[in-house]
């Protein structure tokens, strides 16, 4: 893997990251993708969808705050992004906190060709039939080890599983990728799961043609990106602010040097 020079290219060919994501993220995701040097649009009109996603370099579906209007919307963006060969990221937030959350989630998976799965542990461990526990949109925990829900999710779904947490693990049923970047304090704001997803879609439409070494980049960035920003934080406010700036000072070469991949 080689995060340096995907994020290179990423900043050298901007692509458009098509987002049907939640109302408490949207500005944030929008925000943390032109950060790292691609560009967001946030559509999710019907009428819209399928013409806008035959314009971008990848399709970002985030569940957070789900009405039926934009479970169709995701659903005929999605055909339309399978049809186009655009990668499709699936954020399932809150899955197993409810069945309509659940069973949406499920949906999509069923009809539309997800590259990547990028949830937390009790998500991910949930749609792919294992016992978890999640509490309104955080996970509590999930049987087993996160290795091991990214091994089983990826074989399961037939995705590349991106299962994030105090370690990241990514994994496509035969490979595991642990990604040792972060910081706690990436755990004391709303949205850094949707950040990465955004993330995930900017290093998919940018990568090599590896799912699972562009998941595995995307989340050692961000993870760099809030180490950076940490060490001149007070607290969970001003990290925020510190997080934008530090995703878009990321140098390539320094991310290649400081991404800790096992």
């Amino acid at each position: 893997m080689n995060p340096g020079e995907t994020l290179r290219r990423l900043r050298e060919q901007r692509p458009l990251v098509h987002q049907i994501t939640n109302y408490v993220v949207m500005n944030e995701t929008a925000n943390i993708t032109l950060a790292l040097g691609a560009l967001p649009v946030m559509a999710h009109a019907p009428e819209e969808v399928e013409e806008m996603v035959g314009i971008a370099g990848a399709l970002v579906l985030n569940i957070g705050t789900l009405s039926s209007g934009w479970v169709d919307a995701m659903l005929a963006a999605g055909r339309a992004a399978n049809a186009r060969e655009i990668p499709v990221v699936l954020d399932p937030v809150g899955a197993g906190a409810t069945r309509y959350r659940t069973e949406t989630a499920l949906k999509i998976l069923d009809e539309v060709d997800v590259a990547v799965l990028r949830g937390n542990a009790g998500e991910v461990a949930t749609l792919a039939g294992v016992e978890a526990e999640v509490r309104g949109v955080e996970s509590i925990g999930a049987s087993g080890p996160a290795a091991d829900v990214a091994r089983r999710a990826a074989d399961a779904l037939g995705v590349v599983a991106s299962v994030t947490g105090p370690i990241d693990h990514v994994s496509d049923g035969s490979r595991v990728v642990a990604v040792e970047n972060g910081h706690p304090l990436l755990a004391s704001i709303t949205g850094t799961g949707c950040m990465s997803s955004a993330i995930t879609g900017a290093f998919l439409a940018a990568g090599n043609g590896s799912a699972l070494d562009a998941a595995a980049e995307a989340l050692a960035a961000f993870g760099v990106a809030g180490e950076n920003a940490a060490p001149g934080a007070k607290g969970p406010g001003s990290f925020h602010v510190n997080l934008y700036d530090a995703l878009a000072a990321l140098d390539p070469a320094m991310l290649d040097e400081r991404a800790r991949f096992a």
